[in-house]
């Protein structure tokens, strides 16, 4: 296995290991992932590997997660500890969470995007915790030093999340998105991102975040549909040493840790009543009192709402208060998806591809025309998530350094044509749904001739024997179609 510096080191300890596999692909997007199935194998990882997070599962061979983890704070006590249970563990691991010193502890079955979520906060609180570190030892020998390191460290993050490297084509209808968030940036006003899954709403946020004021201040993320109100509660406001079982210690939420800074509240519109009340009560008197807590904290914070919810939809149908939507959406923005803004495709895509290659240790593997034309022709239900998934599978499965439309799975290939991968129609616009038997059954050949033809890398001999046809009738309906290649 080859590890990389590009990413954030996790280690999965679990003797499953279909568990593995499936923490393995819900993390490894963002993070370098190693995995091993007892604490011996976990061991030989940490001492020749920097790993940034440990998951860790309660129930193994010899030792239990707790006790490993107990083991792992005294030897390398600084990667963050997470362990995974079942309910019925749960009394063992409150008994040793404070001996362990585990960040966070996880019930099955766990959610993937706040088992994500939950990994990215923590390589940010060890990253946070580590500079701190770092920068009182520079203040206590050299300010100046203090100070421009600091200042190099926000002109980095500036331009890493600068709007103008947002991926887009020149007019794209990102143009006026971008433009209109980096107005509101400058001003400290509640802001509401609205858009699909996938489209790219958390990287807009980031992009407020580094073009305001607060940039200096941490960029905090929660994804509210990923944990039930009560963990949420505690995970956004915090929570006293003795409010519930196992909180043996104080823990200051998000708000805290974001004080001066912003919060990102990504899928509002899938909280409960109960919980709208509570967080619309810290928005108003700009201040949270932790769960078991008798006090107040005053918390200064910038809040980025997103969701793929129409939310005045849901105002209107009761499911969302109208008065926190009021005080969320002091300006509402919305990404449109990818299908809206199909000359985006090929940059975001070429930008994906370099990235992704690099991450699988093949860098300089690109994209061919023709499967840019494919992912083109594409209407991308995911967004850039899944065209980036995509992605991955095309340069994992191709020998190739241009890879080409080939390697692109099924749907993708048939989807460019308005066809399920079944055979079925699956209503794409590429379809025409008006006009006559015989120019819709034109519309479905032509899709499927180039379909087979970008598959067998426009190998007419191989194409028309596939179809049934000589090359003569292959090449008289390519031109009837006006297909070359």
């Amino acid at each position: 296995m080859t590890i990389t510096d590009a990413m954030p080191t996790v280690l999965v300890v679990d003797d499953e290991v279909r568990s593995q596999d499936a923490m393995r692909r819900t993390l490894d997007e963002d993070f370098t992932v190693l995995t091993a199935s007892d604490a011996e194998e976990a061991r030989g990882w940490l001492e020749r590997h920097e790993v940034s997070v440990i998951l860790c599962d309660q129930r193994m061979p010899v030792l239990t997660g707790v006790e490993f983890l107990k083991e792992v704070r005294e030897r390398w006590p600084d990667t963050v500890r997470i362990v995974i249970s079942g309910y019925t563990d749960s009394e063992d691991i409150i008994a040793g969470i404070n001996d362990a010193g585990i960040y966070q502890y996880i019930l099955k079955p766990w959610i993937p995007d706040h088992l994500l979520s939950t990994v990215r906060n923590a390589v940010e609180a060890q990253t946070l915790q580590r500079d701190t570190n770092r920068l009182h030892l520079e203040l206590r020998t050299s300010t100046p030093v203090l100070r421009q390191r600091a200042a190099a460290k926000l002109a980095r993050a500036r331009s890493v999340f600068d709007f103008d490297r947002i991926e887009r084509a020149p007019g794209s209808p990102l143009d006026a998105v971008c433009e209109m968030a980096a107005r509101v940036a400058r001003y400290d006003l509640s802001l509401l991102v609205l858009g699909e899954s996938g489209s790219g709403k958390e990287l807009l946020a980031r992009a407020v975040h580094y073009g305001s004021p607060r940039a200096s201040g941490a960029f905090v993320v929660e994804n509210c549909a990923a944990i039930p109100d009560s963990l949420l509660e505690s995970e956004l406001f915090g929570h006293k040493r003795g409010a519930f079982t196992g909180a043996y210690d104080d823990h200051p939420g998000l708000f805290q840790r974001a004080h001066g800074g912003t919060v990102f509240l990504d899928e509002i519109g899938e909280t409960s009543p109960a919980f709208q009340v509570r967080l619309l009560r810290v928005l108003q008197e700009g201040e949270v009192r932790p769960v078991g807590g008798a006090r107040s904290v005053p918390v200064d914070v910038r809040v980025i709402a997103a969701t793929h919810r129409d939310l005045a939809q849901r105002v209107h149908e009761g499911l969302f208060r109208e008065d926190l939507y009021y005080r969320i959406a002091g300006v509402s923005i919305t990404v449109p998806p990818l299908r809206e803004r199909a000359g985006d495709i090929a940059p975001i895509a070429k930008r994906l591809a370099s990235e992704v290659s690099i991450e699988l240790g093949r860098p300089g593997a690109s994209l061919s025309d023709e499967a840019l034309a494919c992912l083109m022709a594409y209407p991308w239900p995911g967004n850039i998530r899944e065209m980036r998934n995509e992605i991955a599978r095309a340069l994992a499965l191709s020998d190739d350094d241009c890879v080409g439309a080939q390697s692109f799975s099924p749907r993708v290939l048939h989807g460019q044509a308005g066809l399920a991968t079944d055979g079925q129609m699956a209503g794409h616009t590429a379809l025409p749904r008006t006009g006559t038997l015989n120019e819709r059954l034109d519309a479905i050949e032509a899709v499927l001739l180039r379909e087979t033809l970008l598959r067998h890398r426009w190998n007419k001999t191989r194409a028309a024997t596939e179809l049934g046809l000589s090359r003569v009738g292959l090449r008289s309906k390519m031109a009837r179609f006006g297909l070359e290649g």
